[in-house]
């Protein structure tokens, strides 16, 4: 695990970092401004058990629309947030037992203008393992009023600027999704007589995003963290843009380049494959 004190702090003073301990939430999970979201792909896994006081947040029936495509709207994203009492100067922890959900949830509420976040590192496992009760309990919220603001678009890579990312002279591609997927052979959403085309995107890096973490779910130290990426041609020299299928586990590793290792100009391409994949004109390779 590594120290949330290794990470550059964000410009909300009130913020911690990017990243947080199970001590830390442990010491301020009482306080009235902070909140935390436990965002899940199973719609049973908060009922087996979730931090204390967590707000459910179902991935696909909040972040995304049913096209599999994040919801940016500003109104709707106020609505979400004013209904999970997220005021403007809420902190949210973000927390999953998927590791890649909580980078996710962090860069969503960014991008949709939320400044206070962070990600428990290990999530709700850490939490347990580290002696801490969970709960089964429903947790829920006071409405608050909340105003949408446009979308942070320099940390999301539209189909255009990938196009002109394909070449030697652009941004760094990192595949983020499986070995698998990367290659053409398994398809995460198509279903029979889909348009999906299998590969990649031509001339992109793959590293596969939970590589990032520890067995336990928390994110290795700085410097693997570091190497991991640099192999890949990812040494925060230059702008990167990251994709999956549908954005989340790109998001992910948008947190871990841009968050935890500092680097300038990361973009994650929240339509990914979802969008090159279908589309019957964009290259592909395998």
């Amino acid at each position: 695990m590594v120290s949330p004190s290794s990470f550059r702090e964000n410009d909300v003073t009130q913020n911690p970092g990017p990243l947080v301990d199970t001590e830390w939430l442990a010491t301020h999970i009482e306080q009235p401004d902070v909140r935390v979201i436990d965002v899940q792909l199973d719609p049973e896994a908060y009922d087996r058990g979730h931090i204390p006081g967590a707000l459910r947040w179902f991935a696909l029936a909040t972040i995304m629309d049913s096209d599999f495509r994040h919801n940016l709207d500003p109104a709707g994203f106020a609505e979400l947030a004013g209904q999970a009492g997220i005021a403007e100067d809420t902190l949210v922890v973000c927390t999953s037992e998927h590791p890649g959900l909580g980078p996710w949830a962090y860069w969503y509420l960014r991008t949709m203008g939320h400044e206070q976040v962070c990600v428990l590192d290990g999530g709700p496992p850490a939490w347990a393992a580290d002696g801490h009760e969970l709960s089964t309990e429903e947790a829920t919220a006071l409405t608050v009023e909340r105003v949408g603001v446009p979308v942070r678009e320099d940390w999301r890579a539209t189909l255009a600027d990938v196009q002109a990312a394909v070449g030697p002279d652009g941004p760094v591609l990192v595949d983020v999704r499986t070995a698998e997927e990367f290659t053409g052979e398994i398809f995460l959403l198509a279903p029979p007589g889909d348009d999906e085309r299998g590969g990649h995107i031509p001339g992109a890096a793959h590293v596969y995003f939970e590589e990032a973490h520890n067995e336990d779910l928390t994110f290795r130290p700085l410097e693997e963290l570091t190497a991991l990426y640099d192999r890949a041609g990812v040494d925060g020299s230059g702008p990167v843009i990251t994709y999956c299928a549908v954005g989340m586990r790109s998001a992910h590793t948008w947190f871990v380049l841009s968050e935890l290792l500092g680097y300038a100009d990361i973009a994650s391409y929240d339509r990914s494959w979802n969008e090159w994949g279908r589309l019957p004109d964009t290259p592909v390779e395998s």
